[in-house]
């Protein structure tokens, strides 16, 4: 096990101390409901307090046309949040977990919102943590990818609302970080099944599972039985909800996910679209749209950040990518990387991506966020790049190696002024 450096628990603290600073900000001033489907994680939550039960996904529990007069009107006080329900197929762990809160705080959003922040703090020190297994050697990186992690604009906004996301990239952040330390196959396995209870789009950690295990077999580092150890566990907890679905929506529907189908009516099909604007057209608008929404399309995907805001940002990829050359062309990333930790990061990487393609076959989701299951491998690309155009410095301009080392860590305070100019210059404004 690595010693963790002073210096790495104080710049870590540090991020944290910050990322819940400017988080708090976001949780206080977005105003209620104006977070993609807050009201009807709050509805969730709502219902299990009131009934003491988990609640069933209905027809009449999505109405497109009201959503729409909701989102526009503002969430007017004389129109009622609650005929959104339309999140109750949603597994249950981070709702269960929210409870208490909504119990002590008589429902209070902005409690809501902080202990969903709180999560999303737990996000950003198993990443630190995952990082620092990877390039222990290397602070710059593994604290650049904890800042980045913090404050990407979008992904503090969705931490600082009521949503299970952050309770789902706790669990995959958490398990990616089990996964590369070769902790017990079990251990493993049962934070596996706690993804399965939070959302389906953390139940790419199993696959990733499956597959680091089936490495580490061929690499005789373990016996054929660990697989069996971290999947009898893993599938035990999740046949709990699995049974359930079955026993109110009917076989085969395991996720309750046919059942949603039918229920969300109105909400916008691939197919029509690919009528309206062809496949150049919907493939130009999901490449910008899911670009811009990773960075920051707040509200209801209606108030995206400024235009030269996302234009440098573009410019950033084109910078990263390039800089990802660099480092690979100077075989930075070498040998001495574990091979296990390559594999975790390029198949979480790859699966979530394949993933989120296969949603927005059925369904017109060109959200950025649900990337996010996938930050860490992003951070780690981003940062990446950062260190191969420091790596060229170094090579070019070897007397300023020292300085040419940080650079990496210019994504901190750049991605948190980011975070705070998209907040009071965006955000803020649009609902004013």
């Amino acid at each position: 096990m690595n010693k963790l450096s002073n210096t790495y628990i104080v710049g870590v603290s540090l991020i944290l101390l910050v990322y819940l600073a400017i988080g708090t900000l976001y949780a206080v001033n977005t105003p209620a409901w104006q977070a993609p489907d807050e009201p009807a994680h709050y509805n969730y939550i709502k219902h299990i307090v009131e009934h003491r039960s988990l609640p069933i996904l209905e027809l009449g529990d999505y109405d497109q046309k009201y959503i729409t007069d909701l989102v526009q009107r503002g969430f007017p006080h004389g129109m009622s949040i609650d005929l959104l329900k339309y999140e109750a197929h949603q597994p249950p762990l981070y709702y269960l977990l929210a409870t208490p809160i909504f119990v002590a705080f008589d429902g209070s959003l902005l409690a809501l919102r902080l202990f969903s922040l709180i999560l999303g703090a737990c996000v950003v020190v198993l990443s630190s943590m995952a990082t620092n297994l990877i390039f222990s050697r290397n602070l710059p990186i593994t604290l650049s990818v904890s800042g980045f992690v913090a404050f990407v604009p979008q992904h503090l906004a969705m931490m600082s609302s009521v949503n299970n996301d952050s309770m789902a990239e706790v669990s995959m952040v958490l398990g990616l970080w089990l996964i590369m330390r070769r902790t017990k196959p079990w251990v493993i396995g049962i934070v596996v099944g706690f993804a399965f209870l939070t959302k389906v789009t953390v139940y790419a950690l199993v696959v990733v599972a499956i597959v680091a295990a089936i490495y580490r077999i061929k690499e005789r580092e373990v016996r054929l039985s660990s697989l069996l150890q971290l999947l009898v566990p893993s599938l035990l907890i999740g046949a709990v909800w699995w049974l359930r679905n079955i026993l109110v929506y009917d076989w085969p529907d395991l996720l309750g996910l046919i059942n949603h189908s039918e229920v969300v009516v109105g909400q916008p099909r691939t197919v029509d679209w690919l009528d309206k604007f062809g496949v150049l057209g919907l493939s130009l608008r999901f490449v910008q749209t899911t670009f811009n929404s990773f960075w920051g399309q707040f509200g209801w995907m209606a108030v995206p950040m400024k235009p030269i805001l996302l234009r440098l940002l573009t410019f950033l990829l084109i910078v990263i990518v390039i800089g990802n050359y660099l480092l690979l062309k100077v075989r930075v990333l070498n040998s001495s990387i574990d091979k296990l930790y390559w594999l975790v990061i390029l198949s979480t990487l790859s699966i979530v991506i394949l993933q989120y393609l296969q949603y927005n076959l059925e369904f017109v989701q060109h959200q950025g966020r649900y990337l996010f299951p996938a930050l860490l491998p992003l951070a780690l690309f981003y940062v990446a790049g950062l260190r191969g155009w420091s790596r060229y410095l170094e090579k070019h301009w070897p007397n300023y190696s020292y300085v040419w080392y940080w650079i990496p860590v210019v994504y901190i305070p750049t991605m948190a002024i980011l975070s705070v100019y998209a907040l009071y210059f965006t955000i803020i404004p649009a609902f004013a």
